[in-house]
């Protein structure tokens, strides 16, 4: 069974920078696609990004596209969600997700970590 944990978020100014990392602690994910979404106070979670097993192909939301980078470390066994020009709309709890097929739907994907707190400050 695949166990994920996800780690850096952290507070930030509008205009910062943080680099989140998802690391599978039980199991291996070279095969597998892997995604970030994100959830605020009162609203559904949203898709941010998702690789496949390999990391060749990728997926953004629009809201992200051209500010957040989606990688993985298969030897690693992590994926890493590097995000700059952080507004406070992106103020949410980050969860990393492990699923069978690339998709920016939640629902498609088996396992997920327990999310980290990523706040940005006006």
């Amino acid at each position: 069974q695949v166990q994920l944990a996800e780690s850096g978020g952290g507070f930030v100014q509008a205009g910062g920078a943080l680099r989140l990392s998802c690391a599978a602690s039980k199991g291996t994910i070279n095969s597998y696609a892997m995604g970030w979404f994100r959830q605020a106070p009162g609203k559904e979670r949203e898709f941010v990004a998702a690789a496949s097993g390999s990391g060749i192909t990728t997926f953004y939301a629009d809201s992200v596209k051209g500010r957040f980078t989606i990688s993985r470390d298969n030897a690693k066994n992590s994926v890493y969600l590097q995000m700059s020009s952080l507004t406070p709309e992106d103020t949410a709890v980050y969860y990393c997700a492990v699923g069978q097929i690339t998709t920016t739907t939640a629902g498609s994907y088996e396992y997920w970590g327990q999310g980290t707190q990523v706040t940005v400050s006006s």
